[in-house]
C-alpha cells in the first residue's frame, strides 16, 4: 500500500475525531481519514484541544501554510497543556509542486517546542502512535510532517495498537511564568525521548530521513538525537533543519528555576476593582459553569477568587475549544471579531450545541482600552439575546434555557481610570 493508506489507516486507529482543511499534498490523506472539514486551521485546532481536555484525542490535517494559521493556539497549548493526544499532520511541498510555497513546517514546531516526527516508509503506522503518545507524555500538541515523496511511496510494516495515555493541563496555581517553566522542564525530558525512541535505527552510513534512504533512519527530528551530530551525511526533503540543529545545538536551555505559582509571586490580578461583570462571573461559580475562557480580560475568570475557567489558548479560540469540551465559551467583544467569529460560524452551521457568551465592553481593554469595532452589525445572523451585567436574574434565566448553539451579549461599562486590581496572595 502507499504511505498515504498506511498513514490513514494509522491515524483513524489512534485517534477518536479528525479535522481538515484541504489542499495539496494532503487533500486524499484527508479524504481517507473522513476528517470533518473546518472553516479554517485555526479553529480545527481548537476544535482538536477541545476534544483533548474532553480525554479523546484528535487529528488536523493540513497544508504547510495551513500550519501558519494554527500558530496562536499551537504556541498557547505548550504552556497551557492538554489532556488526551493532539496530532498535527502537517503536508509539506518541497518542490512548491501544488502549493504557493516550499515553506518547511518543522521550524514552526520548534518555535512551538513540540515533539516533531516525520516518518519514512517503514514507519508510518508506528510513528502516528508515537507521536500520539508524546503528546500526551509531554502535554502538548505533537507534529507528524509529510511529504508528497512519502504519500507516494510503498509502505512497509504492520499496524499498531492503540496505546492512549493522559496528558495534563499546566498546574492551576502557577503563573503565566511558571507554566512557561514548567513546560521547558518537560522539553529536557524531550530531549532524551528523541535520542532514545525505538523509530530511529542507527546503523551508520548516511542518515535518512522521511523518505529519503539511508541505512541510518532518523524519525524525531525535533528536538533533534543528539548522536545525530555524528553523521556526515544527512539525507532531508527540504531544508538541512535536522542537520543543522544537531550540528549546532538550536536548542531551548531547561528551565533551572522552579515554576513560579500565585503564592511564591505573592498576589494574583483580576478584574478591575469596578468592573461591572464581577457579578457575572460570580453567577457563572454559583451556577457551577466552567467556561473555556479567551485572551483579553475573560482570561482572569482562571483567577482567584473564582477560578472558573478551565482553560485559555489564546485569542478568539474559546468557543471552538469549548464547542468540543466544555459547551460554554467566555469572549469578549474584541476577541470576537478577531478570530472567534471563524469558529462561531463553522459552530452554527454544524449545530453543536454550544452556549457563548460575550462580555461587551467596546474596547480592548487588556491593552489599554482602544475602542474596538462595534459587534452588533456581525451578529445578527446569530440571533443573539442583549442584556446588560446588572441584569442577573434574566442572565441566570438564559444561561439555564438559552438555544444552543446560542449567543448572550453581556454589555457593561469599563470604568475609567482603573487598572486590573492586583491582590495579596491567599490559598483561596
Amino acid at each position: 500500500m502507499k504511505g498515504e493508506e498506511a498513514l490513514a489507516r494509522a491515524i483513524l486507529t489512534a485517534t477518536d475525531r479528525r479535522y481538515t482543511v484541504p489542499g495539496y499534498p494532503i487533500t486524499g490523506l484527508a479524504t481517507r481519514c473522513n476528517a470533518e472539514m473546518v472553516v479554517n486551521e485555526k479553529t480545527g485546532l481548537e476544535y482538536a484541544l477541545g476534544d483533548s481536555l474532553s480525554g479523546k484525542r484528535a487529528a488536523l490535517i493540513v497544508k504547510n501554510v495551513g500550519v501558519n494559521a494554527c500558530v496562536d493556539p499551537l504556541v498557547q497549548a505548550t504552556a497551557q497543556g492538554l489532556i488526551g493526544g493532539v496530532l498535527l499532520v502537517a503536508g509539506d511541498d518541497p518542490a512548491a509542486a501544488g502549493s504557493q510555497t516550499s515553506q518547511d513546517t518543522r521550524i514552526i514546531g520548534e518555535l512551538a517546542e513540540i515533539p516533531v516526527l516525520e516518518p519514512g516508509p517503514e514507519s508510518c503506522f508506528s510513528a502516528v502512535e508515537a507521536a500520539l503518545e508524546a503528546s500526551e507524555e509531554f502535554s502538548r500538541v505533537a507534529m507528524l510532517r509529510v511529504t508528497p515523496a512519502l504519500l507516494e511511496a510503498e509502505a512497509t510494516g504492520d499496524p499498531v495498537p492503540r496505546r492512549d495515555k493522559k496528558g495534563s493541563l499546566s498546574d492551576r496555581s502557577y503563573t503565566m511564568h511558571g507554566r512557561v517553566t514548567a513546560s521547558r522542564r518537560l522539553f529536557a525530558r524531550m530531549q532524551e525521548w528523541a535520542l532514545h525512541s525505538p523509530l530511529n535505527t542507527w546503523q551508520g552510513g548516511a542518515a535518512g530521513i522521511g523518505p529519503r534512504p539511508g541505512e541510518t533512519r532518523v524519525v524525531t527530528v525535533f528536538p533533534p538525537p543528539s548522536i545525530l551530530g555524528q553523521y556526515t551525511e544527512i539525507r532531508e526533503e527540504g531544508l538541512p533543519f535536522a542537520g543543522d540543529h544537531c550540528r549546532h545545538r538550536f536548542l531551548p536551555d531547561p528551565a533551572e528555576e522552579e515554576p513560579e505559582t500565585l503564592e511564591s509571586r505573592g498576589y494574583y490580578r483580576t478584574f478591575c476593582r469596578d468592573c461591572p461583570f464581577w457579578p457575572v462571573i460570580a453567577l457563572m461559580k454559583e451556577e457551577g459553569l466552567r467556561p473555556v475562557c479567551d485572551a483579553g480580560c475573560v482570561v482572569m475568570a482562571m483567577n482567584p477568587p473564582y477560578r472558573v475557567g478551565v482553560a485559555s489558548y489564546g485569542m478568539g479560540s474559546s468557543i471552538a475549544v469549548a464547542a468540543r469540551s466544555t459547551g460554554f465559551a467566555l469572549t469578549g467583544d474584541y476577541a470576537l471579531l478577531h478570530s472567534g467569529i471563524n469558529a462561531l460560524i463553522d459552530v452554527y452551521e454544524k449545530r453543536i450545541p454550544l452556549l457563548c457568551v460575550v462580555l461587551d465592553n467596546r474596547c480592548a481593554a487588556m491593552t489599554g482600552k482602544q475602542a474596538s469595532i462595534p459587534i452588533d452589525p456581525y451578529l445578527e445572523w446569530a440571533r443573539p439575546h442583549y442584556t446588560d451585567a446588572s441584569e442577573i436574574g434574566r442572565l441566570r434565566e438564559l444561561f439555564r434555557t438559552a438555544q444552543r448553539p446560542g449567543v448572550i451579549v453581556i454589555r457593561g461599562e469599563c470604568p475609567e481610570g482603573q487598572d486590573h486590581e492586583i491582590v495579596a496572595y491567599r490559598n483561596l
